[in-house]
C-alpha cells in the first residue's frame, strides 16, 4: 500500500493502471475508520484491480464548526487498517490540496436535498457534492462505494453523477452494526460510557417498528419510534421520517411505494447519530 498526498501523484498512478487495463474502485472516507468502512474497502478490493481510499475531513460539509473541530482523526490507525484490508493507495490530501481556492459551485438537487438531513444541516449536501466530485475527478474510478447508513447521501451522489455525466457506478453497501445493534460510526467513539450504553436503543426501536408493517399505519409507526426516542432525556430527536426509498419524500401509506425506508437523526448527549431501516424493498 502506498500513501499519496497530491492529486498529481495519484493521477499518475491511476492513469498508469488504467492504461494496463486495470479497474479502479474508490472508497471516500473522512477517516477514524471502523469495521463499517473496512467492509466497504474489502468489497472494493474484491471487485477491482486498484482500490483507492481517500481519508479527508472535508470542511465544506460541516455546518457546525465545533463538529468539524471535534471530528476524530486517527491517520496512523487508519493506515494500518487499510493496509490489512488490501488497499492499493490511500489518498491523504491537505485542505490546500483539495481546495487551492474556494469552491463556489452550487449544486441543485431539488427535493432530494430539502428533506431530513438537508433540512437540519443547511449546505451539508452541497459540501458533500463538492468534495465527492473533486475526488471523482482526481481518481476517475469505475466504481465508488458508500455505506447505507448515509442513505440520503447516496441518493444525492447518484443524482450528482447523473448531472455531471460521469460514468461511475455507485455501489451502496449494507449498514455494519455493533453486536448490540448500534450502527457503526466514527462519532460513536465520542460517546460517554452512559451514552454508549443508551445509544443502541435507536436501532432497537427501528427494528421493533418493522413489526408494524403492514398492519399498523405509517402514522402509528412514526409515533411509536418518536415517542420511544423522546421518552429518555439523553436523546433529542431531530427527525424520524418514513420515506420513498428513491424520491426521499414522505409516504402516508405502505401501499404508496415498493421501496420504503425509515430514517432517523437523534442526538445522544451532544453527539448526533443517524440510522435507517428498510421497511419495504422492491425485489430486482
Amino acid at each position: 500500500m502506498e500513501t499519496i498526498y497530491t492529486i498529481a501523484e495519484l493521477q499518475k498512478k491511476i492513469i498508469s493502471g488504467k492504461a494496463a487495463g486495470k479497474k479502479v474502485g474508490l472508497v471516500p472516507t473522512m477517516g477514524a475508520l471502523h469495521s463499517g468502512h473496512i467492509s466497504l474497502v474489502k468489497r472494493c478490493v474484491n471487485e477491482n484491480d486498484i482500490c483507492v481510499v481517500s481519508v479527508f475531513v472535508n470542511p465544506t460539509q460541516f455546518n457546525d464548526k465545533d463538529d468539524l473541530i471535534n471530528y476524530p482523526r486517527t491517520p496512523q490507525e487508519d493506515k494500518k487498517l487499510l493496509e490489512n484490508a488490501g488497499c492499493t493507495y490511500v489518498f491523504m490530501p491537505s485542505i490546500e490540496e483539495m481546495y487551492p481556492e474556494p469552491d463556489t459551485r452550487i449544486f441543485n438537487f431539488g427535493t432530494l436535498e430539502t428533506v431530513m438531513e438537508g433540512g437540519f444541516r443547511p449546505g451539508h449536501f452541497n459540501g458533500v457534492a463538492q468534495i465527492v466530485s473533486k475526488l471523482f475527478y482526481a481518481v476517475l474510478p469505475d466504481c465508488a462505494y458508500f455505506g447505507q447508513k448515509d442513505f440520503q447521501q447516496i441518493s444525492i451522489i447518484r443524482e450528482m453523477v447523473k448531472q455531471l455525466g460521469l460514468q461511475i457506478e455507485i455501489k451502496s453497501c449494507p449498514i455494519v452494526r455493533e453486536a448490540d445493534g448500534l450502527a457503526m460510526s466514527s462519532r460513536n467513539r465520542r460517546l460517554t460510557p452512559e451514552q454508549r450504553e443508551k445509544a443502541p436503543q435507536i436501532a432497537q426501536f427501528l427494528f421493533k417498528s418493522l413489526a408494524f408493517v403492514p398492519e399498523k399505519s405509517i402514522q402509528e409507526t412514526l409515533e411509536f419510534v418518536k415517542t420511544n426516542l423522546s421518552s429518555d432525556s439523553i436523546f433529542k430527536l431531530d427527525y424520524f421520517e418514513i420515506v420513498d426509498g428513491y424520491t426521499l419524500q414522505p409516504v402516508s401509506d405502505w401501499k404508496d411505494s415498493n421501496d420504503i425506508v425509515g430514517c432517523v437523526a437523534v442526538y445522544c448527549g451532544p453527539i448526533r447519530l443517524i440510522d435507517n431501516i428498510v421497511y419495504k424493498q422492491h425485489a430486482d
